[in-house]
This record gives C-alpha cells, sequence and structure tokens, in this order.
C-alpha cells in the first residue's frame, strides 16, 4: 500500500471536554492523557487536533473497544483543512484511507469492532463503487473480517438533476472485527421489544396468534407422516405451546413434512433444516423471547444540514446508536478518528460510553465542543 497521505497537520492538540462546566484545551503530552483519560469516571469525550494517522500513533496497542466514523467522500465536498477526500486519483484516497485503517486495527481491541460509513463517487459518469473497493482492500490486504453490509436507506436524498440515472438514497455501513469469534457483540441490547403471547378462551395464542390448532389439524390429516411421527409431532408441538405460555418463546411456526416448504433449500446437504425435516417429518421456527434483531437495512434519516454553515455531512446520531450498543461494552471507548463536528461523540455520550474524536479542522471540533456541551 503506498504511502502517500496528507500530513497537513502534525502538531497534536487535546481539547478535553470535562462533563460539567466549560470546555477547555489542553496541549499535554497525549499517551498521559489518554491513560488519565481511561483511569476516571468521565464520560465526556476526549477530542484532537491533528491528522488522523499521526495521532493514532500516540494511542497504546489494543486500547479501544469500538472504532465507529464516516470519512470524508471522495471530491464531493471541499472540507476546512484539507485532509483526505481531495486526491485526484480515487485509487489514492483508498490507499490513505488504508493507512488510518491500518492504525485503527492496531489500537483496537481483539474483542473490538470498526463500523464504517462510506458515500460512493462518480467520476467522467462511471459509479466507482468506492465502498466495496475500500472493504474488498481492507479485507484482502489488513486481514479485516467483514461481519455485516448494512444498507443506511436516506429515505430521502438532495437534489438529483441528473436526467440520465436513479437518485442515489443510500449508503454502506460495513462491520469489521479482527477474529471471527470472541468479539464483543450484546445482540439482545438491540433486539426491538416482542409483542406477547396471551390466553384467549383458556388457549395459548403467541404474539401472532398462533394456537396451535392448525398445526394439530394437519399432523392429523397428514399422509406424509407416519404414526410414530404424529405422535411425536403432537408431543413436541404441546412442548413448544408450553414454552410460549412460560414465557421462554414469544412466538413460533411449525413446517410439517408435505405441507410447508422448507426454509432456504430442500437440499439436504445444504440445509440442516431439511435434513431434520426428512428424519422428524417437522421442525420448529421460534422466534426469540426478547424480540427480533435488527436487519442488515436501517432507514434512518440524515442530518439536517439546511441551516448549518460549519459542516454538511449528513452522518447522523442514529447511525451510530446500533453500533456502539451492541459493540461497544458499557466501560469501553468509542473512537472515531474523523470526527468532523462530533456526531459519534454526540451518540456515545447519550449512550453513556467514552469516547475519543480526531479531526484534521480546530474548527469542526469547537463546533463538536459546543455540540457536546448542550445534551
Amino acid at each position: 500500500m503506498k504511502e502517500k497521505i496528507n500530513t497537513e497537520t502534525t502538531n497534536i492538540q487535546h481539547l478535553r471536554l470535562p462533563l460539567f462546566g466549560k470546555c477547555s484545551i489542553m496541549t499535554h503530552d497525549f499517551n498521559q492523557e489518554f491513560r488519565e483519560y481511561c483511569s476516571n469516571s468521565d464520560i465526556a469525550p476526549l477530542l484532537m487536533l491533528g491528522n488522523a494517522v499521526d495521532v493514532l500513533k500516540h494511542l497504546p496497542d489494543e486500547s479501544i473497544d469500538c472504532c465507529m466514523t464516516s470519512p470524508p467522500y471522495w471530491r464531493k465536498r471541499q472540507y476546512e483543512g484539507g485532509g483526505i477526500g481531495l486526491e485526484i486519483e480515487f485509487h489514492d484516497y483508498i490507499n490513505n484511507l488504508g493507512l488510518v485503517f491500518a492504525q485503527v486495527k492496531r489500537v483496537l481491541k481483539p474483542s473490538g469492532s470498526f463500523w464504517l460509513n462510506l458515500g460512493d463517487s462518480y467520476q467522467d459518469k462511471h459509479l466507482l463503487g468506492l465502498p466495496w473497493r475500500i472493504a474488498i482492500t481492507l479485507s484482502d490486504e489488513q486481514g479485516w473480517i467483514l461481519r455485516n453490509s448494512v444498507i443506511w436507506n436516506k429515505v430521502k436524498g438532495g437534489l438529483d438533476n441528473t436526467k440520465d440515472r436513479l437518485r442515489n438514497i443510500y449508503e454502506n455501513v460495513f462491520h469489521f472485527v479482527k477474529t471471527p469469534q470472541g468479539y464483543y457483540y450484546d445482540v439482545d441490547a438491540i433486539r426491538s421489544s416482542p409483542r406477547q403471547a396471551k390466553v384467549v378462551n383458556g388457549a395459548v395464542v403467541s404474539a401472532t396468534g398462533v394456537t396451535g390448532v392448525r398445526y394439530k389439524r394437519q399432523i392429523e390429516l397428514s399422509t406424509e407422516l407416519s404414526e410414530t411421527e404424529k405422535v411425536n409431532a403432537y408431543q413436541a408441538l404441546e412442548a413448544i405451546i408450553k414454552e410460549v405460555a412460560c414465557g421462554n418463546l414469544s412466538d413460533f411456526r411449525m413446517i410439517i413434512r408435505g405441507k410447508q416448504r422448507t426454509t432456504h433449500s430442500d437440499s439436504e446437504t445444504v440445509s440442516g433444516r431439511a435434513k431434520e425435516l426428512k428424519q422428524k417429518g417437522f421442525y420448529f421456527l421460534k422466534y426469540h423471547p426478547k424480540g427480533s434483531k435488527p436487519s442488515d437495512v436501517w432507514e434512518i434519516l440524515p442530518e439536517d444540514t439546511q441551516k448549518r454553515d460549519v459542516h454538511f455531512a449528513p452522518y447522523p446520531v442514529d447511525l451510530c446508536k446500533i453500533p456502539i450498543v451492541a459493540t461497544c461494552p458499557s466501560d469501553g471507548i468509542v473512537l472515531d478518528p474523523f470526527a468532523g463536528i462530533g456526531t459519534t461523540m454526540v451518540a456515545a455520550q447519550l449512550l453513556d460510553r467514552k469516547s475519543i474524536g480526531i479531526d484534521i479542522c480546530s474548527h469542526y471540533l469547537e463546533f463538536a465542543k459546543e455540540r457536546i456541551e448542550g445534551i
């Protein structure tokens, strides 16, 4: 990977935001400041002014729990302070981001997660596919493991006067980890609240109205099940209904041989459920009692920038919430190496997490201070 990156700012300043009172600016040794920040209970963010690679080199190895960031778009906006996004060639943009993310990988704990929001760009009417070019580069050249590709549906887009293509209203959010197993992930913390089962006329009714009566009738009339399989199916169905009644399940579906199609595939070599259906004659789809986990399509309105004179990126606080809640422990630290006006840090503070933000533009960080102090 080319060692090419903008280095306009090499002197690092530390803008500390106390939880109470006015903000102050300090210029201490960052390693010491970082350790002091980690050792106290203050969740007010630690902001640093400087080039992302230069600043990150001062952070200790494996010291960060979660990184959530949205780098500058390539050649779409003129951000104050210059930096990444102004390269003439998009390959240099990819290389420069790679240098930052190599440092992110170094400072991230083995249990940590890296969430990357990226927008695409056009060149000579050609959609470049920059998000996926970067994701594949990080996987192939740096060894990141890609766990999810999320579509951020912004619901509405900006003005688009082009007459030969569709409007663009989505961006990618990638979830990377350093190890395939053992990384921190609290899936229960991001589940939606499930509808509850209830009892109607003495019968247990699941969250979506399933009583088991229809399944019992299908078992009784089945010509695909043997008598032994029917007995086993009845007993298993009664056990599932008891689990719903006890609150261990919120809902379920029963797949019976010859009555419902298997999910995903009928091939026993491909689908374990197809194999179970052949061997037993039935299986259950169980709904988690704590609700369903989010999908990989998020409908979130972008930040309103109409009255903003400082920074125009649409990256919203709500985009940060699932990543932080799911992959940063309550006593962990969130990092954003492209802090901008502090959106990631705002989200972290609202969620009672410590955070560190880096940016090359002092004006943006001053604005971030004002936002955070207003919480």
